[in-house]
C-alpha cells in the first residue's frame, strides 16, 4: 500500500487533506491494522487531555513530631581582649647585645629579657634618669629632717601652752582666766606648730611617689630589660644586633615593646549582642566561643558583665557583653575575632518540629499537619526555639506528620479550611486545648 502524500494533495484545503489521507492509509489489505492502531493513539490522547485537565495533587514533605532537647541561644560576635597580658617596655636605644630568653619560656619578675649596648641618646637618658632618682631621695631626706623641726617645734610649743595651762593662774577652769589673750595665744601656737607636723607628712609621702616614679623612669632607660612580672615570654621582637629606639623609630622618647608576658587567667572576648537580644543575656549564663583563626575547635565561657546602656554607630545601637572563658589555648591571641552563642535556656524530652514548619498570624501560631493523606491546620502553642527547631508546647501530638513544605500553592483548591481565610487544605482546624 502507497502511504505517501503528494504535493498536489498538500495544495488542497485542510479537510479535503484529511479526506484523501484516509483514503490512502484504508487502502491495501493491512485496512483493520491501521484503524485499531489509530483508536489506540485516539485513546491514550484523551487519557494525556483528561488528566492534564484534571487539579494536580501538591507534592508535600512531612517531618514526624518528636520529642528532644532544646536550646535556645543568642548569637554575637566580637574579639579577644588584651587581658592577662603585659608588656615588657624599654625607652632606651641602642643596639641589642644580648638576648637571654625566647618565645614560650617562663620568667619570673625581674628576670634578664636582653642588653643594650646604648647609644650617645640611650646613655644621655639614662644618666638623666638617674640624676632625677637622686634628685628624689635627696627631697625625701630634706623632707623628713624639715618634720623632725616641726616635730620638735611642736613638743617646744605643747610644753609652754602646757605649762601655762598648769599655773595658778590658769589652772582653774572655772575661773573665767582661761579666756585671756595671753592664754588662748599660747593655745593657738601650739595647735598652729602640730598642724605644721602633721602636713609635713603629706610631703613626705608625695616626695616618695616621686623616687618611686623616678626609679621607674631609671629602669626604662637601663641597658638591661628585665620582666615586670611571672609569666610566659611571647612576641618577642628583637634578635641581637638589631637597633631599638632613635635609631628605628626617630624618637628618643619613644616606649618601644620589647616583648609580652602572658601571665595566668583565663581568655576574655566581648562581643556586641542587638537591641532585641540584650535583655535576655543574664550575667552567669553559659556561651560556646568559636574563633575563625581556630578551626575544628569551640571553647565554653560564662557571661561576667553586659553593658546595658550600649554604642551607637550610624544609627545602630550595640551593647557588649564580656565573656570569660573556661579554657586558655596558646592559640588564642588578642583582637582575634570571635562567635559566641549565649545559651539562654535549655529544655529536654519536649515537642520539637521544624521552626519553618510554623505559620503565624494575628499573634497566633499554627501548623499543618497529614490526616487520611489530606493536610490541615492546627492552632499551637509554641515555646522555645532554635535555628531549625521550635518547641511545642499543646495543640499537635508525637509521631503526627507535619508538613514542613510544599511544592504547589494552588491547595485552596482542595477546599480545606486555611487559618489565614478563604478555604485551604481539607479538614476542619483541630484548636489546641
Amino acid at each position: 500500500m502507497d502511504n505517501k502524500i503528494d504535493s498536489k494533495t498538500l495544495t488542497k484545503k485542510p479537510k479535503e487533506q484529511i479526506m484523501l489521507l484516509f483514503k490512502k492509509l484504508f487502502k491495501g489489505k493491512k485496512k483493520i491494522i491501521v484503524i485499531a492502531g489509530l483508536l489506540v493513539l485516539l485513546i491514550l490522547a484523551g487519557l494525556k487531555i483528561f488528566a492534564s485537565q484534571k487539579t494536580k495533587t501538591p507534592a508535600v514533605q512531612t517531618s514526624k513530631a518528636e520529642k528532644g532537647t532544646i536550646v535556645s541561644s543568642v548569637s554575637a560576635s566580637g574579639q579577644v581582649l588584651s587581658v592577662n597580658i603585659i608588656s615588657a617596655n624599654t625607652k632606651a636605644s641602642g643596639i641589642v647585645k644580648k638576648v637571654f630568653v625566647k618565645d614560650g619560656d617562663v620568667v619570673k619578675k625581674g628576670d634578664k629579657i636582653l642588653e643594650i649596648d646604648l647609644d650617645f641618646q640611650g646613655e644621655q637618658k639614662h644618666a638623666q634618669a638617674w640624676a632625677a632618682y637622686l634628685s628624689a631621695k635627696n627631697s625625701l631626706e630634706s623632707a623628713k629632717a624639715t618634720q623632725y623641726s616641726l616635730q620638735a617645734e611642736m613638743l617646744g610649743k605643747w610644753d609652754d601652752f602646757k605649762e601655762l595651762a598648769e599655773s595658778d593662774t590658769y589652772k582653774d577652769t572655772d575661773s573665767g582666766n582661761r579666756n585671756l589673750p595671753e592664754f588662748h595665744i599660747l593655745q593657738e601656737e601650739w595647735l598652729a606648730a602640730e598642724a605644721k607636723y602633721k602636713n609635713q607628712q603629706a610631703v613626705i609621702n608625695q616626695t616618695q611617689a616621686a623616687i618611686n616614679s623616678s626609679w621607674l623612669s631609671y629602669i626604662q632607660t637601663s641597658p638591661v630589660i628585665t620582666a615586670p612580672t611571672d609569666g610566659a615570654i611571647t612576641s618577642l621582637m628583637y634578635a641581637e644586633g638589631m637597633s631599638i629606639g632613635s635609631l628605628d623609630t626617630g624618637s628618643s622618647e619613644s616606649n618601644q615593646k620589647i616583648a609580652t608576658i602572658k601571665t595566668q587567667g583565663m581568655p576574655i572576648v566581648s562581643v556586641n549582642l542587638s537591641e532585641i537580644d540584650v535583655s535576655r543575656v543574664e550575667l552567669g549564663k553559659k556561651a560556646t566561643i568559636s574563633l575563625d583563626s581556630i578551626a575544628d575547635k569551640t571553647f565554653t565561657g560564662e557571661v561576667i558583665g553586659v553593658d546595658r546602656i550600649g554604642e551607637t554607630s550610624s544609627g545602630v545601637t550595640q551593647y557588649p557583653a564580656i565573656i570569660r572563658l573556661d579554657s586558655s589555648a596558646l592559640e588564642i591571641l588578642p583582637n582575634m575575632t570571635v562567635t559566641a552563642n549565649i545559651i539562654i535556656d535549655k529544655k529536654d524530652n519536649v515537642l520539637l518540629v521544624p521552626s519553618s514548619a510554623i505559620q503565624s498570624q494575628n499573634g497566633q501560631s499554627f501548623v499543618q499537619i497529614m490526616v487520611n493523606n489530606k493536610s490541615q491546620y492546627v492552632l499551637v502553642e509554641t515555646g522555645l526555639d532554635s535555628d531549625d527547631q521550635t518547641e511545642i508546647i499543646s495543640g499537635i501530638n508525637e509521631k503526627d506528620l507535619i508538613v514542613t513544605a510544599n511544592s504547589s500553592s494552588t491547595e485552596s483548591t482542595k477546599g480545606g479550611t486555611s487559618p489565614f481565610g478563604g478555604s485551604g487544605v481539607g479538614g476542619m482546624m483541630r484548636i489546641a486545648h
